[in-house]
């Protein structure tokens, strides 16, 4: 898959947790409602990007609290609920792909982080964001 692609997939992944966390669905609900109801794109999603969007989006459900232990870990006063609800996803997106996927370079984990938060969130938020994974990212590196 493309960089390109890859950075669509992260951006479905991101609007299904969101879906999850405020529709209080479960996770495969939405990922069956977003690619059913609100895909909208005029072409249907390939199937490379369904999967990486689907899987990137259950495995950060499935490794919550792995992933919410290490952002606790490494932020101080700011438990993630504490955390506006798309950089709380958006951190929580990446430091699950820090765990499973050890194969992209943290680097790349981050940077693709940082135009989410530019994307669907603030500057303030892109700094915050930085700062939250490169700390993280130091930690698992130890």
């Amino acid at each position: 898959m493309k960089k390109d692609r890859r950075h669509r997939a992260r951006e479905v992944a991101l609007q299904i947790l969101y879906q999850w966390e405020v529709g209080k669905s479960g996770v495969d609900s939405a990922i069956e409602t977003f690619f059913d109801f609100q895909w909208a794109d005029a072409q249907p999603p390939a199937d490379a990007l369904r999967e990486f969007a689907s899987t990137l989006a259950s495995h950060t459900v499935g490794r919550l609290d792995e992933i919410d232990a290490l952002i606790a870990g490494s932020a101080e006063n700011w438990r993630p609920e504490r955390m506006a609800v798309i950089d709380r996803l958006i951190i929580r997106m990446a430091v699950c792909e820090f765990v499973r996927d050890k194969s992209t370079p943290h680097a790349v984990v981050i940077n693709e982080a940082l135009e989410l938060a530019r994307t669907f969130s603030t500057e303030d938020a892109v700094k915050f964001i930085n700062g939250m994974l490169d700390g993280i990212r130091k930690k698992m590196e130890q």
